[in-house]
């Protein structure tokens, strides 16, 4: 596994090559007319708290999300096998890129949900909060979160 640039001549070229001229503030796709799909899943880390009166709960979750970007794409067999199945280029962002152009990002995160909790059944009731994503600055059309 390389991090970053420090593992061998091929990871640093590859690093190099690839984050040149990179911009992350542009969507990663070849059109500006197409959809980037997002694949948003939620892995529950720890329940901090359940707050009865203002009918909140706190979370501790990771956010994994998964996306094409074409321009993060490489042929393993031009940086000496970097990328060969097992091989992986981990940014500074902690996301961590396969040579298809697959990024996976993993941030830790706490919410505060509002909830409509009911305790009628205690110690056997159960809670179901609904928690909504998208993007503050794109439309569903622009980024769709799946």
């Amino acid at each position: 596994r390389s991090r970053g640039s420090n593992a061998n001549p091929d990871a640093k070229r590859l690093y190099d090559d690839l984050l040149s001229n990179y911009n992350r503030l542009i969507r990663p796709v070849i059109n500006n007319t197409e959809t980037l799909t997002v694949w948003l899943g939620l892995k529950l880390s720890q329940l901090i708290e359940v707050n009865l009166k203002s009918q909140v709960m706190t979370t501790n979750l990771w956010v994994q999300q998964k996306w094409i970007d074409y321009k993060l794409r490489w042929d393993p067999e031009e940086y000496g096998g970097v990328a060969d199945g097992n091989y992986e280029v981990t940014l500074m962002t902690k996301a961590t890129l396969k040579f298809t152009g697959e990024v996976y990002w993993k941030p830790p995160a706490i919410y505060k949900s509002s909830c409509e909790i009911n305790v009628e059944y205690f110690p056997f009731d159960e809670q179901s909060c609904l928690m909504k994503f998208g993007s503050w600055t794109y439309n569903g059309f622009q980024v769709e979160l799946l």
